[in-house]
């Protein structure tokens, strides 16, 4: 078996926002040279997410104000006594899950209809990363 492990970066001028990765992780899959196998997309950061879902604009929208009501920015969390300011972020990343794992068939993503793969930030402004492992033949 073979792997391949590379790291993407980020950095958003948002606190929130949500990055189609698809074509970046279609990338590193065609560059690990794995043509059977599976592929690991992990945010290795404790306020960011990475999650599988349609790319339509109405629908990212609606998962930001779902998030948003559920762990509103501006309450008040006992994490903000540790003198930080996001424990909203901490809370949508746990919501919204941490890593996706996508079998390789044939040296591509084997998706379902309308599947696409994000990065999900929820306290931007600074540099993050996702680690995208891939094994296999």
């Amino acid at each position: 078996m073979k792997s391949f492990r590379e790291e993407l970066w980020f950095q958003t001028e948002e606190r929130r926002a949500y990055i189609n990765i698809t074509s970046r992780i279609e990338r590193a899959v065609t560059k690990s040279g794995i043509r059977e196998g599976l592929v690991l997309v992990n945010a290795m950061h404790i306020t960011a997410s990475v999650y599988i879902n349609d790319d339509e604009p109405g629908l990212i929208k609606d998962y930001d104000e779902f998030l948003e009501k559920l762990a509103p920015q501006g309450a008040s969390y006992r994490h903000h006594a540790t003198g930080e300011d996001n424990g909203d972020a901490h809370i949508k990343r746990q919501l919204m899950g941490r890593e996706v794992v996508v079998a390789i068939t044939n040296g591509a993503l084997d998706f379902g209809p309308w599947e696409q793969i994000f990065y999900a930030e929820f306290d931007g402004r600074r540099k993050k990363r996702v680690l995208v492992k891939v094994i296999g033949e």
